[in-house]
């Protein structure tokens, strides 16, 4: 089966260490949704969704699941609890049409921002995939902020080897 990842999953270390027998097979995009900060998660900071819109596209990387995995997937990103799963058509970087899955945030809020180190895991994603580097820039573009509990901001970038920050 296949999952288009758009937000902190499309990051490998981070998609890896909740399902290691994920498998990327590369960049993609979904036509008519548009990736945003918009979604609360449990700690009250904001997580990404796609939100419907005709004129946009949002890009992302495609994985691929065995069947068996993806209760495991579905529980971690909270499956009925702030986020519905939704099937999509995507194109993948080499001309072909998928049918995947993702995951939609349920209740979109405005007034929301996501940590820095949520942010970094996108942007980690995004880069590590070769997405283009105006999409990396909108992305970098959100206001961010810093995250309360310093430890958990360690723990979150531990799975990089390096220091450096996105």
């Amino acid at each position: 089966m296949y999952y288009f990842a758009y937000g902190s999953n499309m990051s490998s270390r981070r998609l890896l260490a909740r399902v290691p027998s994920a498998r990327s097979l590369g960049v993609a995009v979904l036509l008519g949704y548009e990736m945003s900060f918009r979604k609360r998660s449990h700690d009250g900071s904001a997580k990404c969704t796609i939100l419907e819109n005709p004129k946009a596209s949002t890009l992302g990387v495609v994985y691929q699941l065995p069947d068996d995995q993806r209760y495991t997937l579905d529980r971690i990103e909270g499956q009925g609890f702030g986020y519905d799963v939704t099937d999509v058509r995507i194109h993948t970087q080499h001309g072909k049409l998928l049918n995947a899955f993702t995951y939609l945030g349920t209740d979109p809020e405005d007034d929301i921002k996501p940590y820095q180190w949520y942010v970094e895991h996108v942007v980690r994603g995004a880069r590590e995939h070769g997405i283009a580097c105006q999409y990396i820039d909108k992305i970098l573009a959100c206001a961010a902020i810093d995250d309360p509990d310093p430890g958990r901001q360690e723990f979150e970038l531990s799975i990089y080897d390096d220091a450096e920050t996105a």
